[in-house]
């Protein structure tokens, strides 16, 4: 081990590249205190002038994903190269953890290095502080942090050598884990039961009442914003089993995939059952497909109605084409899920904005969703459950809890608990 008593750090790097980088973490982690492991993710023999001696070397982390090292870089393949050691380095961690030899974790590198680390470290549990020192910080962060927890850090200079401005940063991350772990655990513990549900600020209203209700029954509830990463988000808790229920009252995501919107949550969305969990699912805010600035919005949809949210937001009507796709779609997946289901459809508009007198209303193209849905869930077995109401109206929310309720109540009955 690099050092005796405190808690683990695992400290991710290629030592080919970044072994002096990776030996000032290191150092820096022992003065604080800190235990570090030092994890060599490189191809290639470490660079000896970074005098780091890696606590799990490069052989290890390639073949803890049946990789050979010696291979890889016979191989020349730098993409195939990553790709095995991100497999390898998950893996690693993963062990490291359930040996109780890992606290905490900080990485540093480039692109190459960052997915290589990141792809290792979203694979630790939330809550574990996870940290990554990285040229790509500054991006587009998505296909490194994912659904994580992963904080990356900018290197502002590029990870090569140590000078006044990289030693500085590297300081700030040490700082930072060692920061994260001395935090006392949070006071706020679990109420109850951890239930989801699925918001957009045109469904607030709905979402605050039922909110308040499912807490007043007992329940945890964790609201995401539907806004891409957190339908991921979503389905990646309902597919680990993490959650007792879902309130899926927004799901506008849909919108976005089809129509090539800014906030698709890819086609996993409404798609995973879990264990068996319970979801309620409605149309909220499928009235619109999200863009960025209005100039973003592409040519293909010159003479669509566009409401401008803020500067940043452009929000495109769908029509009743769109729709009755959405609704089909919508039905498709509910009654695809190995999960307790039902819809509740508010006829009187998806959205603060297609309500009457809203800038979306167009009481046609709901009329296809609708169908669509119906159609869509005919035979199937889920309930469906329509109100002469719009979605934030309180009868809604009340109405849509209640079905949760029972189903829950259902699912549990059905599992003996």
């Amino acid at each position: 081990m690099s050092g005796r008593g405190g808690r683990a750090v695992a400290v991710l790097g290629t030592l080919d590249t970044k072994a002096a980088e990776c030996g000032y973490v290191r150092d820096r982690l022992l003065h604080a205190g800190l235990r570090p492991v030092v994890v060599d993710c490189g191809v290639y023999e470490p660079d000896a002038s970074g005098s780091v001696a890696p606590d799990v070397p490069r052989t290890e982390v390639a073949r803890a994903a049946g990789h050979d090292t010696a291979a890889l870089a016979r191989a020349g393949n730098r993409g195939a190269a990553v790709t095995a050691m991100a497999e390898g380095a998950r893996a690693t961690v993963l062990r490291l953890r359930a040996e109780g030899r890992l606290d905490a974790a900080l990485a540093v590198g480039g692109t190459g290095g960052t997915s290589i680390a990141a792809h290792a470290l979203r694979a630790l549990p939330l809550g574990v502080p996870k940290v990554a020192v990285s040229t790509a910080a500054s991006g587009d962060t998505r296909p490194y942090v994912a659904e994580s927890d992963l904080v990356l850090m900018p290197s502002v200079v590029d990870v090569a050598g140590l000078n006044s401005v990289s030693a500085r940063i590297l300081a700030n991350a040490c700082g930072a884990v060692a920061g994260m772990m001395a935090a006392p655990p949070p006071e706020h513990r679990a109420a109850g039961p951890a239930v989801a549900a699925t918001m957009f600020g045109v469904t607030t209203p709905a979402v605050t009442r039922a909110r308040r209700l499912l807490e007043e029954r007992g329940r945890e509830v964790l609201v995401f914003h539907m806004t891409g990463i957190g339908g991921r988000t979503l389905e990646s808790l309902v597919d680990q089993g993490a959650l007792n229920g879902v309130l899926d009252l927004t799901t506008t995501e849909l919108a976005d995939e089809l129509a090539g919107g800014v906030m698709s949550a890819g086609p996993t969305r409404l798609t995973c059952g879990g264990p068996g969990t319970p979801r309620v699912v409605s149309v909220g805010a499928l009235d619109m497909v999200n863009f960025g600035a209005a100039d973003t919005v592409p040519e293909r949809f010159g003479g669509r109605l566009l409401h401008v949210h803020n500067p940043a937001v452009t929000l495109m009507r769908t029509c009743a084409e769109e729709c009755a796709e959405l609704g089909a779609r919508l039905a498709e997946r509910v009654a695809a899920l190995e999960a307790p289901a039902a819809v509740v459809l508010p006829l009187r508009g998806i959205s603060a904005l297609s309500m009457d007198g809203g800038p979306f209303h167009d009481p046609a193209a709901d009329a296809e969703l609708f169908a669509a849905v119906r159609a869509g869930l005919e035979g199937t077995g889920v309930r469906l459950v329509e109100l002469d109401t719009e979605i934030n109206d309180p009868k809604f929310a009340d109405t849509a809890v209640g079905l949760l309720d029972d189903l829950m109540r259902a699912s549990a009955h059905t599992k003996g608990d």
